[in-house]
């Protein structure tokens, strides 16, 4: 996968860890480069004397069960444009914040400054949150949780499912919520997400209570509470199904994954790490 570079800042992703290549459309070949190691970041500067362009690199770990939703509902690359002057700051778009975030991480990465390791951290975060704000504002978003966000109809059933998944919501209820017939609800949803409200409200219940289930304390009752389940049998076999294994494996699996400092557990889908 390949993108040509612009001269206003840009921010682009791989949510599923894409192999990809950035070039500025000349097709010549890459200049030498020189390696030095900053306080805060490794610099890799070429010798070359045409316009600057300066790259920040990094990557996000986002362990599993949560990575499933980001692999399932994320297109596979994001590229957010932002502008060269920030504009209103109080009604300023998400992109407009996007670049002002990107500049003060450029100056945390370059600067050797008491904490910057630190800000670079939390920053990081932000960036992660702004990247998906100013992607669902785009006008055309690709389906998933972006277009998803992008509805503003829709947002009062999404807001729902993620502020209360464990409630028995049904797609009348949620359809009421939008002031929608069900129909139109159902179609509206599948149409921006590229699934039913029922699949998404599924992967976020499994979600939570995979997680839940890494904690000792929690027990599987717990966990299935947490998932909206009322019978245990009926959680096993739904955990099972989304998971690809049962949910004492899924908790074994945890804790040894912990134990040995990292994260390897393979589901029915694709190995995360």
């Amino acid at each position: 996968m390949q993108w040509r570079a612009k001269c206003r800042p840009i921010v682009c992703r791989c949510p599923h860890g894409s192999a990809h290549v950035l070039h500025d459309g000349s097709a010549r070949p890459p200049a030498p480069v020189r390696v030095t190691e900053g306080a805060n970041v490794i610099v890799n500067e070429n010798t070359g004397s045409g316009e600057r362009l300066d790259m920040l690199c990094g990557r996000f770990f986002v362990e599993p069960p949560h990575d499933r939703l980001v692999r399932d509902y994320l297109p596979t690359t994001l590229i957010v444009r932002t502008p060269n002057a920030v504009r209103d700051a109080e009604n300023a778009p998400a992109a407009d914040q996007l670049a002002s975030l990107v500049r003060m991480m450029r100056v945390e990465a370059v600067g050797e400054k008491l904490g910057s390791h630190a800000m670079l951290n939390v920053l990081s975060s932000a960036l992660f949150a702004l990247t998906l704000r100013a992607a669902s504002e785009l006008q055309q978003t690709p389906k998933g949780l972006l277009a998803l966000a992008g509805h503003p109809r829709l947002a009062p059933a999404v807001t729902a499912m993620f502020g209360d998944p464990a409630k028995p919501w049904t797609l009348p209820e949620l359809a009421q919520l939008c002031n929608m017939s069900r129909a139109t609800f159902a179609r509206h949803f599948e149409d921006a997400l590229g699934r039913s409200a029922h699949d998404l409200l599924t992967d976020i219940r499994m979600s939570l209570a995979a997680n839940a289930l890494k904690h000792p304390s929690i027990t599987t009752e717990a966990a299935a509470e947490l998932a909206g389940f009322q019978s245990i049998a009926a959680f096993r076999r739904g955990f099972a199904q989304w998971m690809g294994v049962t949910p004492g494996e899924w908790r074994r699996a945890a804790r040894r994954s912990e134990a040995a400092g990292s994260v390897v557990v393979e589901d029915a889908g694709a190995r995360a790490g």
